[in-house]
């Protein structure tokens, strides 16, 4: 039996628990939701004033060169190179994970063109964040050169759908509904070994697991800056491209900042011959700074530190809630395996929307995926092995009164 005498003694030893003060998260709450949107750091309010009061409403246009705008991007990319085993100058900081993801999709394809314009099929999973396969929907009606989509239902059937006909394999290295985790390295290896292409989604590792995209000879990448690097509300994504890539096709999104000379104001483009060249407009730099804000925490420690933890206390989640919650119709569809788990706990159950809400209303913040899952995120930078037991016997309470069938748990609200 695990106890909470025992969860105390864990995090007694826990060397990431200083880390915690660093975040502004209110009382009496536990925060798992941080795999959709990380808290806030303490800094990130000093920081947002530092730029609205002085870089913008003091030094005004200055700031493009006093306050370093125009290299933002790239400064911020090279620090979260270090979280995803990427070299300098190969990762920028710019627009959506949907954008991004069409940017290199498009540079992807061109690349398969120039050298061999007979594949025709694009990989996914058919449960893939929706947006993805909403962007490369979209790609191939606007191109309409005979494309075709297939989508895999299990991971372990991608070896049986991939062939000498696969252009581009697009994959969430983490499921953002299961928390099922992929072999990097034994897809690239696969991919390359068919001659495909592969672009990694992000969104859902990214600080969360430790990545590493030239080690494990990855292509492209895409992913958050909003969730575990703690970001901010609809935080700029970020977008990664291997050295051999980032020249060998224009993406066509083709703005003034992914040019070669901007401010030549020339006619015609020229693209940048570097990673800028994935870049469009100008950037929303507010926001763009905050960023650094959860990055300069994660720099503090290393992804192998928060990776112990985190499974640590996803097994914690697990066991606690097999020992506390049997019998209540509670079925785990994240896997047990560690070298398959991302950071996030998902569990079935027919009234799993009402759960999370009267779960919220006790200030346990999880969230709801259809169909019928609880999603716990579990970001070790700010929770405890007692958070995670207490969480776990707020979750017993409400499945015992049965509160979740309470009238104002009922009513599905917009975002869930």
């Amino acid at each position: 039996m695990i106890t909470l005498e025992q969860c105390q003694q864990w995090d007694a030893a826990d060397i990431l628990a200083p880390l915690k003060n660093q975040f502004e998260l209110p009382q009496e709450v536990i925060y798992l939701d941080g795999n959709s949107l990380g808290a806030k750091p303490k800094k990130a309010a000093e920081k947002a004033l530092a730029v609205i009061n002085q870089q913008w409403g003091t030094d005004l246009i200055n700031s493009w060169n006093k306050a370093g705008w125009w290299d933002l991007p790239v400064r911020l990319g090279n620090k979260i190179g270090k979280l995803i085993g990427a070299n300098d100058n190969e990762t920028v900081v710019t627009d959506t994970t949907s954008l991004n993801l069409f940017k290199v999709l498009a540079s992807a394809i061109g690349i398969q063109k120039q050298k061999d314009n007979h594949r025709k099929v694009i990989i996914a999973e058919r449960d893939s964040f929706p947006t993805d396969l909403y962007m490369i929907e979209g790609f191939m009606a606007m191109i309409n050169q005979g494309y075709e989509l297939k989508l895999i239902d299990q991971p372990t059937t991608l070896p049986d759908i991939v062939t000498d006909d696969t252009a581009v394999i697009v994959l969430s290295h983490v499921n953002y509904r299961t928390g099922y985790l992929h072999d990097m390295a034994a897809v690239n290896q696969l991919a390359h070994k068919h001659g495909a292409l592969v672009i990694w989604d992000l969104c859902h590792s990214i600080g969360a697991v430790p990545i590493d995209l030239n080690g494990s000879d990855s292509d492209f990448a895409i992913g958050c800056t909003y969730k575990y690097l703690n970001g901010g509300p609809g935080a700029p994504a970020m977008l990664w491209a291997h050295s051999q890539y980032q020249t060998a096709f224009n993406q066509p999104l083709s703005g003034w900042w992914g040019h070669a000379k901007p401010f030549d104001m020339a006619v015609n483009y020229t693209p940048a011959g570097n990673v800028r060249r994935f870049l469009c407009g100008t950037q929303p730099i507010v926001s763009m700074n905050l960023i650094e804000c959860g990055i300069d925490i994660f720099l503090q420690t290393d992804m192998q530190a928060l990776r112990k933890k985190s499974l640590h206390l996803t097994d914690l989640l697990i066991q606690l809630i097999e020992q506390e919650c049997s019998g209540f119709d509670l079925t785990l569809i994240t896997p047990r395996e560690h070298h398959h788990r991302g950071s996030h706990v998902s569990i079935r159950h027919p009234h799993g929307y009402e759960i999370v809400q009267a779960l919220i209303a006790r200030g346990v913040i999880g969230d709801y995926r259809e169909p019928e899952v609880i999603r716990l995120g579990v970001t070790p930078l700010y929770l405890s092995s007692v958070d995670i037991w207490q969480a776990v016997q707020h979750l017993k309470e409400v499945l015992q009164t049965q509160q979740w069938a309470q009238p104002q748990f009922q009513t599905r609200r917009q975002v869930t």
